[in-house]
Order: C-alpha cells, then sequence, then structure tokens
C-alpha cells in the first residue's frame, strides 16, 4: 500500500487549532486513515464544485470536513487546506 504525502497550509493549521481537543483527535484519525487508504469509503472522498473547482474534501465525522488538493500528477502528494463545519465551503 502506498502511503499518500500530506502536507499542511498555514490557514488549515489556523483552523485546526480551533477545534475542540476531541475534534482534533478525529481530524487526526481521518488524516491517518487517508494517508493509508484516500479512498477508504468511511471518508466519502468528493470533488468540490464552483469556486473549489479542482479540490476535494473528505468526512471528520457527519458535520466537520477537510479540504485538499493534489500537488502532483500522480495523485500521490496533497495539501489540507481547511478544516471545519460545512460553512467551510462559504468562505
Amino acid at each position: 500500500m502506498i502511503e499518500i504525502e500530506v502536507g499542511y497550509t498555514a490557514e488549515f493549521i489556523r483552523l485546526y487549532h480551533k477545534l475542540t481537543l476531541d475534534l482534533q483527535e478525529e481530524a487526526k484519525q481521518a488524516i491517518a486513515l487517508f494517508r493509508n487508504k484516500i479512498n477508504h469509503r468511511q471518508l466519502r472522498v468528493h470533488k468540490l464544485h464552483g469556486r473549489y473547482a479542482g479540490k476535494l474534501a473528505f468526512y471528520i465525522n457527519y458535520r466537520y470536513r477537510i479540504i485538499f488538493k493534489y500537488l502532483d500528477k500522480h495523485n500521490k502528494t496533497v495539501a489540507l487546506l481547511q478544516v471545519g463545519d460545512h460553512d467551510i465551503y462559504k468562505k
């Protein structure tokens, strides 16, 4: 199994630190799962549209998401861009 290389933007880190400790732990678990199996059913990876075209998102839980984008054409490196509830799509 190929592990995905994950980078973090400054905005992602800022938003991550605003999450509760419980949500931070859930996010860590989701990111670990994402690294090892990017298309795991639990993550519900999906393409975004509109102003987020070209980006994707995966679930931390029912309410919270992580937005990311691929940094290479082989889809082996990603940047985590934002984390938050569904309102992150409105930013």
